[in-house]
Order: structure tokens, then C-alpha cells, then sequence
């Protein structure tokens, strides 16, 4: 039985792709969870479609990103925080905040699950902070701490 697959199934294959299995799986457990429909000719065509618009979707997607990352290279985000005399910080600058500020600066909203810190920033000076745009894509913003007064 030939089944195209509508999601991706860890042992048979990635979504899209068309899979010759046996008659029981395809019809007790592939078919009735929706991971798989019959492979007919309507369904394959109706596929490719799919697959040409994601490919549009993700070739858009990455354009923005990089947009998006020559933005985020040009701004400079500025905090004001209490240190101690070794420059420490008494507090700390985390992802959270970077994102408050970055999206008042660019007026889009960032996950910040996508800023790529170890660990908050504890210490005053200059930091190159990076966020994921997209799978590849990565953009760079430059973090100043300065003492408060």
C-alpha cells in the first residue's frame, strides 16, 4: 500500500514524502492518527503544492531574518545599573530585558527564548549579545552597561 505522509513519522519519513508500507499499518495506525493518507494522484499533486509554497514561505522567511539582523547590527542598547567597585553588577541585565528594550527600538516583538545568553550579564562595560532569527540566521546587538549615579 502506498501512503504520502502528512506529518513526519520517526521510522518511515519526513512529511511530503511517499512510502510503500504494509496494508495493516497503513490502515490501522498510519491512516487514523493522520500521519498518512492514501497516495493518490490528486494528493501528490496537491503536496508538491505544498511543498513549493513552504519553500516560498522559507525563502521569505530568511530575507527577513537577514533584514533583520543588518537592523539589529546598527543598534546599540544602553542600561543603567548599580555596580559595586570591581564593576559588578549588584543586579543583572538578562534576556528579558535586552528584548523589552530591542523591541521598543525596532518595533517587533522577539521571543526571548532567541537571545542567546549563557548567563545574565553581570558586569559593566560593552557586550556583543546574539539572537536567532532563524534557523541559520543569527543577528548581533551591542549591549552598553554603564554605571548608575
Amino acid at each position: 500500500m502506498k501512503v504520502l505522509l502528512t506529518k513526519d513519522v520517526a521510522s518511515l519519513g519526513k512529511a511530503g514524502e511517499v512510502k510503500k508500507v504494509a496494508q495493516g499499518y497503513g490502515r490501522n495506525y498510519l491512516i487514523p492518527n493522520g500521519l498518512a493518507v492514501l497516495a493518490s494522484e490528486g494528493q501528490m499533486r496537491q503536496s508538491k503544492e505544498r511543498q513549493r509554497a513552504e519553500e516560498k514561505r522559507a525563502i521569505r522567511q530568511a530575507a527577513n531574518a537577514q533584514a533583520m539582523a543588518k537592523r539589529m547590527a546598527q543598534i546599540t542598547l544602553v542600561f543603567k545599573a548599580k555596580a559595586g567597585e570591581q564593576d559588578k553588577l549588584y543586579g543583572s541585565v538578562t534576556s528579558g530585558d535586552i528584548v523589552e528594550e530591542l523591541e521598543k527600538e525596532i518595533g517587533q516583538e522577539i521571543d526571548r527564548r532567541k537571545v542567546l545568553l549563557d548567563e545574565p550579564l553581570k558586569q559593566l562595560g560593552e557586550h556583543q549579545v546574539a539572537i536567532k532569527l532563524a534557523s541559520s540566521i543569527t543577528g548581533e546587538v551591542k549591549v552598553i552597561i554603564e554605571r548608575e549615579e
